[in-house]
């Protein structure tokens, strides 16, 4: 009669243990912040809902502050993963549109850390020093995305109708309050908000004329 054996659990690194206890963290973090708010969120309320202790925090975080920096950048990192997705996968010109479309048209309510990014900004109004910090954080994020319009278009043999730089700009505020709508107004559906997305990305980045965001993408995988 054989008998199993349970495998004996990888030991991580101290690197990855590391690793691990700062993604956990982060995670309690971010549910935390949407739930209750940064200012009423302590360092205790992040360390007990992770299951550590203030000293697992402080051992890898200086502040809130920087912990809600270091969020930032994860969820940029987040994005820009999406969008090298996107421009990895082969197809037609029309199939390469209406996945940038359809992501665009639908990340307002995929961005988990929205309201993160806002609790940010509005610290950034009280207090000078993370105000240059997450100024910083957000050029090198209207960069990346500028990166890829510019990379998007030159595939698509297109130009787009301002520099990259300011249309990066401009789609990031309308997809913000795109969100700060949806999120407090009832009024504003998901049909109506991806409809809006859809239409000013696609007049902007590929010089359509307004339609449903159903109509775009089925005339483009036809």
């Amino acid at each position: 009669m054989s008998t199993s054996r349970a495998r004996p659990r990888t030991r991580l690194t101290r690197e990855q243990s590391r690793e691990q206890t700062r993604q956990r963290l982060m995670d309690a973090a971010q549910t935390l912040f949407m739930k209750k708010g940064f200012d009423a969120s302590s360092v205790e309320d992040v360390a007990a809902a992770a299951g550590y202790t203030r000293g697992a925090f402080y051992s890898n975080f200086k502040d809130k502050a920087e912990l809600l920096l270091a969020l930032l950048k994860r969820d940029q990192g987040d994005i820009q993963q999406a969008l090298q997705r996107i421009f990895d996968l082969q197809g037609s010109a029309q199939d390469i549109e209406a996945r940038i479309l359809t992501y665009y048209s639908t990340l307002y309510c995929e961005n988990k850390c929205f309201l993160v990014w806002m609790q940010a900004r509005l610290l950034a109004t009280r207090d000078a020093k993370f105000r240059a910090r997450l100024n910083a954080l957000s050029k090198q994020t209207r960069a990346d995305i500028a990166y890829f319009i510019d990379a998007f278009c030159a595939r698509l043999g297109i130009r787009p109708i301002v520099p990259a730089a300011q249309l990066a700009l401009g789609l990031m505020a309308l997809c913000d309050g795109i969100q700060c709508f949806h999120a407090s107004d009832p009024h504003v559906t998901n049909e109506m908000a991806e409809n809006v997305l859809a239409a000013f990305f696609g007049a902007a980045v590929f010089g359509h004329r307004a339609g449903s965001l159903a109509e775009r993408v089925a005339a483009r995988v036809r």
